[in-house]
């Protein structure tokens, strides 16, 4: 095995922007494509088929791999995007803000990042 879903992180996920959008399960579940027993079944800790979490997924706009729990050593620190490589794309796709403010909070976030881990190193 590669990889998991963490069926709970994508509900959890699903619950946040449903109650951003002011949104029913039921009316999640249409705008997704999915069954409303789909939804119903991930509350109580089910994992959607393949079609349902790949619906789901661009439903939320967020890519699949945030979503995947690898097991030990085989996805090191190394290997795993930056925050910033995880956030430009976020950042990009929101309309409301202009190039140049997403790329300011890139700086700002790849500041912060570069500060945090200098300081750990010195521990």
């Amino acid at each position: 095995m590669t990889g998991r879903l963490d069926a709970a992180r994508l509900y959890t996920a699903l619950d946040a922007e449903r109650a951003a959008r002011e949104l029913s399960w039921r009316q999640l579940a249409a705008e997704a494509g999915v069954s409303a027993s789909l939804v119903s079944r991930m509350g109580n800790g089910h994992r959607p088929d393949l079609d349902g979490f790949i619906a789901l997924v661009q439903w939320l706009g967020l890519p699949a791999e945030t979503f995947m729990v690898w097991p030990e050593g085989l996805r090191d620190k190394h290997s795993r995007p930056s925050l910033e490589a995880q956030l430009a794309p976020l950042l990009r796709a929101e309309e409301e803000l202009s190039e140049s403010d997403q790329q300011h909070v890139l700086d700002v976030v790849g500041m912060t990042l570069r500060h945090m881990r200098a300081r750990n190193k010195g521990d």
